[in-house]
């Protein structure tokens, strides 16, 4: 599974792939696939949250829990879903927020973010994988120990990354970042059930922006084509 990291990324997270728990992931993954199992995302797509957002390019991190489940959904980004799949409920409230929080903001006719990927901003879910039509299927299978490891050497070695961090799951991460380097934003999950719970009028957008700019950096273009 290493090979299919992208340098920097591998770079730093090379030593877990010879750890006992990162074994017994692939062992459990290639069980699933012997047996049949539908798993989203797809192999090649796995690892798109890192190879769109190189380790040395990292400025926004959007920590999700598991990928979607859905047909078609799944490829790899937090909150994002392929082209010609219908915009999730959580995403649509996540752009309900950009109109009024970004002026120039326009909501596409898609859910795919892979701009955002490519604009520096790391789409990471907790886990990795997931089974078709069962949330939360890979969760506690060693997915959290990788990605844990990838937020804790973002948070070790680079500065100034912005951790945007909706709701009670994402918020627990902040053990693992160290807020004298790095800005940590919380506010409520976009999601139906809690998105007029703090999320709306949280305007994260133009605040990661107004953090990168007052750093001497290039603010985020949130916009989708």
């Amino acid at each position: 599974m290493s090979a299919a990291l992208e340098p920097g990324w591998l770079n730093v997270l090379e030593p877990e792939f010879e750890k006992q728990y990162m074994k017994d992931l692939k062992a459990f993954l290639l069980q699933e696939k012997e047996s049949g199992t539908l798993v989203y995302p797809k192999g090649a797509d796995i690892f798109n949250a890192f190879n769109h957002t190189p380790f040395d390019q990292v400025k926004v991190v959007i920590l999700g829990q598991d990928p979607y489940h859905g047909d078609g959904q799944a490829h790899g980004l937090s909150f994002s879903v392929q082209k010609g799949v219908t915009t999730p409920p959580s995403l649509k409230n996540i752009y309900k927020e950009l109109e009024t929080d970004i002026e120039e903001f326009k909501t596409p006719n898609h859910g795919n973010l892979t701009a955002w990927a490519d604009e520096g901003i790391l789409l990471l879910n907790a886990s990795l994988t997931v089974r078709a039509h069962e949330p939360g299927s890979h969760q506690g299978k060693g997915w959290e120990a990788f990605t844990d490891q990838a937020i804790s050497q973002l948070s070790k070695q680079k500065t100034g990354i912005v951790f945007l961090l909706w709701g009670k799951f994402a918020q627990q991460k902040a053990v693992l970042i160290d807020e004298t380097k790095h800005t940590i934003l919380k506010s409520a999950h976009p999601s139906p059930f809690s998105a007029y719970n703090g999320f709306f009028g949280s305007k994260p957008f133009s605040k990661t922006n107004a953090i990168l700019i007052s750093e001497g950096r290039q603010p985020i273009n949130w916009q989708i084509s």
